[in-house]
């Protein structure tokens, strides 16, 4: 592919998306900007998409050789469950169960129980970090303005989803072949293969501008902002891993690409390949926009919407402020202000970084105390996801073919 070729949100707002990419440019030193052959990739992945499932949904769309009752079916039970099942469905789930020969189970239970003790942080940094933070890319955005799930009260639910996919593939068995990481990343793979098919058949989308609806680009930024920048939005807030530790995180969230229709290329294997990945793809990314500013006022206003038992006003506001304050320090003042969402000093940042020195840096040293943290982290991790939404476990959303 040509330069000329790429959509026209591939380098638009280049000062701009520098100015916000910022913080992750050390990260890709000594030569930060992207080669030549590491840019036509990335104005390819804006092309491309998961092949796999754009089959499945077609066989399942237009030639209707196979339902979704049979893919649910295959998903939970297995594809021998599903009685005759149809050829393309069995091509998909052979794939998906041929494991590549580079997944290591260890690595991925060891990256989970990591995770699992990074315990309150992980909502903060989901939220404040991962989600918000992509916001900065409007070339996808649209989609979810247009569904409207993630705008006024809905947007707490969505965060929850996310948390319960998130917990989901973390927990101990998660991404075995039934375990919920696994079918919750499959599950969603295929929703989103729906949701491509729908935006680029069925509405005016334009790829030429932003590229397919949901394409490697987007989808590897995404994962990047669930995995290394995960890992760094944590670091900052005093959490602490060993290099090994770190190195099984991604290697855990490196099969959840794969399990999602990620392309090998854009897996972060490495910390500072990865880094630099993301750092490209931020500098490279269309600015915000309207749909931007819509979807992070909604996010940073759900505290304003979540009731609490005791000091109600008080604690709206606190969480609010809170909110604001990790956004500003985990992103940087420029991604915020590009966000249309208020500055604030990084006062509840400092406190954490103490907090979890001791807890992470003191008291995890010792093995007692590792073993006592990650019980905690993994009790809190589900009183969190409860707390959300007044005591209720949030369902990923069905897919509606």
């Amino acid at each position: 592919m040509t330069t000329e070729a790429a959509p026209t949100r591939y380098m638009r707002d280049r000062a701009h998306s520098a100015r916000i990419s910022a913080p992750l440019r050390p990260f890709a030193w000594p030569a930060p900007d992207a080669t030549e052959d590491e840019a036509t990739h990335l104005r390819r992945a804006l092309l491309e998409r998961d092949e796999p499932s754009a089959a499945l949904v077609r066989a399942i769309r237009e030639d209707r050789t196979v339902t979704l009752a049979q893919f649910r079916l295959a998903l939970h039970e297995g594809i021998d469950a599903v009685v005759d099942a149809p050829a393309e469905l069995r091509d998909y789930f052979r794939m998906l169960e041929d494991t590549p020969a580079w997944v290591d189970r260890d690595k991925i239970a060891l990256g989970g129980r990591a995770l699992r003790r990074a315990r309150s942080d992980v909502g903060d940094v989901l939220a404040y970090g991962s989600l918000l933070g992509g916001y900065n890319n409007s070339g996808p955005l649209p989609i979810l303005t247009g569904t409207g799930r993630l705008t006024g009260a809905r947007t707490a639910r969505r965060i929850a989803e996310t948390g319960t996919w998130w917990n989901g593939c973390v927990a101990d068995g998660g991404l075995d072949r039934f375990g919920e990481g696994f079918t919750l990343s499959v599950h969603v793979r295929l929703m989103h293969a729906f949701v491509d098919y729908h935006y680029e058949y069925e509405t005016d989308w334009d790829s030429s501008d932003r590229g397919l609806p949901i394409n490697q680009f987007d989808q590897a930024g995404t994962l990047g902002l669930f995995s290394i920048t995960f890992l760094l939005h944590t670091r900052i807030l005093g959490v602490r891993y060993t290099w090994e530790e770190a190195d099984a995180v991604l290697h855990l969230w490196c099969y959840v690409g794969w399990l999602m229709g990620v392309d090998p290329r854009w897996l972060p294997f490495e910390q500072r390949a990865g880094l630099r990945m993301m750092y490209h793809i931020g500098a490279s990314a269309p600015a915000a926009d309207e749909h931007s500013h819509v979807l992070s006022k909604a996010l940073v206003e759900v505290p304003l919407h979540t009731k609490f038992s005791r000091f109600d006003k008080l604690r709206r506001r606190y969480e609010y402020e809170r909110g604001l304050s990790l956004a500003t320090t985990l992103l940087g003042p420029a991604a915020v202000r590009a966000l249309e969402v208020p500055v604030r000093p990084p006062w509840y940042p400092v406190g954490r970084v103490v907090v979890n020195t001791v807890k992470h840096r003191v008291i995890g040293r010792f093995p007692a105390g590792k073993r006592y943290l990650q019980r905690l982290g993994e009790r809190q991790l589900t009183e969190n996801a409860l707390r959300l939404l007044d005591g209720e476990h949030a369902e990923v959303p069905p897919i509606t073919g």
